[in-house]
């Protein structure tokens, strides 16, 4: 039987801190799994030309593909009942420019 899913590594690291106060976090490492190809959803919004910073489509899809993921997997979860419809509105939206 195929894999369902696609399984992804992520590390997340302090570059630079506004407040120097806030100090300094160790690197956070995240691993996940996803339905869809994240790499192939970057290309196709930066595709788009959504954006005018690249780095920016990058942030979005990574940022998008994670949270509708997590409330995919938790869709019978309360805090989400409300977003689902207009999430949906949201992606087709999206997946037609």
């Amino acid at each position: 039987m195929a894999k369902r899913t696609n399984t992804y590594k992520l590390t997340l690291e302090e570059i630079s801190l506004a407040k120097e106060d806030d100090g300094i976090i160790d690197p956070l490492t995240l691993e996940f799994d996803n339905h869809d190809n994240i790499f192939n959803i970057i290309n196709a919004v930066k595709g788009k030309g959504i954006f005018e910073d690249e780095n920016q489509a990058v942030e979005f899809a990574i940022g998008l593909k994670m949270f509708t993921e997590v409330m995919l997997k938790n869709r019978e979860n309360e805090i989400f009942k409300e977003l689902q419809p207009a999430i949906g509105e949201f992606m087709k939206k999206l997946k037609s420019k």
